[in-house]
């Protein structure tokens, strides 16, 4: 069985060829907002035009440093051509927040050396619904604030460890629809309490659901897993596995944002089936008498 301590990176960004999407709305916009106490920041992309727009909110895996940026650049200008704004807030201890705290990964590490991989399971956790599920809250009610955006229509989406944030997202705010892109991949078989916390996620879930990875990633018992304990409550949820990607496991883990080419269409017709649905008709109010001469 792998060391939690390698569980540190299940969202790194493996290789630096990750390719930028071409759009209108060019380099990402950074932007800053409070998690509590602590000052954050994040990579917007807006779609040309005054809006309000749609929006996603992402969340990015446990790379370290601003490796994580690679994902965005690859992602967000793809919503931004289709008329969403896409938002990466950088939660604490990484990027452009990496002054707000530790890092997740070094957290962990220290945590398998105090405990052994139990505690570093459960640390991994713990973190991610609480300290770094807060900071996912707050960059939602700070994209919320924004005039651009549809406040009631944004959908939560994540890669790896942010696949695990959009999960526990969904059960915690009114998103529209979520997207979990290898959410538990690497981390499943060895973290129980990381399973009960997903599950008992997604029986809450307040929006659909949308899991996908590719055919040869590490694990694929956590999307499954979790569509089965969705319909079991009669949620509403999809999978998708796709075919392998690239030639190891690792590669196929990277599926969830080197793959976009492959996989955006089908992302694309979720969260507008889903968030774009009309407003609902108000009734015909009858027409009044017509007016009769005397």
């Amino acid at each position: 069985m792998k060391a939690i301590v390698a569980l540190a990176c299940m969202g790194c960004l493996w290789g630096a060829g990750a390719a930028r999407a071409e759009s209108a709305s060019g380099e990402p916009e950074v932007v800053h907002f409070q998690s509590q106490d602590l000052g954050l920041a994040g990579e917007l992309f807006k779609p040309k035009g005054e809006g309000p727009f749609p929006a996603v909110l992402y969340n990015h895996g446990s790379a370290p440093g601003m490796l994580n940026s690679q994902a965005s650049q690859a992602i967000g200008p793809l919503f931004a051509a289709q008329g969403w704004v896409f938002f990466m807030p950088y939660r604490r201890g990484q990027g452009l927040s990496a002054q707000a705290g530790p890092y997740i990964g070094d957290q962990i590490a220290e945590a398998q050396r105090r405990g052994g991989m139990r505690e570093g399971a459960a640390t991994l956790t713990r973190l991610l619904g609480a300290e770094h599920l807060q900071d996912q809250l707050a960059a939602l009610q700070w994209l919320k604030a924004q005039q651009f955006v549809q406040a009631e229509r944004i959908a939560v989406a994540g890669n790896s460890f942010g696949g695990i944030e959009a999960v526990l997202g969904a059960a915690h705010a009114p998103y529209c629809a979520a997207v979990d892109a290898s959410g538990g991949a690497e981390s499943w078989a060895a973290a129980p309490e990381l399973q009960g916390l997903m599950k008992d996620a997604v029986q809450k879930a307040n929006a659909p659901i949308f899991f996908f990875q590719a055919e040869n990633d590490f694990d694929l018992a956590p999307s499954k897993a979790l569509l089965a304990e969705m319909q079991r409550v009669g949620k509403p949820g999809e999978l998708k596995i796709y075919p392998s990607y690239g030639s190891s496991k690792r590669e196929g883990h990277s599926f969830a944002y080197m793959g976009s080419a492959t996989w955006f269409g089908d992302v694309l017709a979720f969260v507008q089936k889903h968030c774009m649905r009309p407003a609902a008709a108000l009734p015909l109010q009858p027409a009044p008498p017509a007016a009769t001469e005397h």
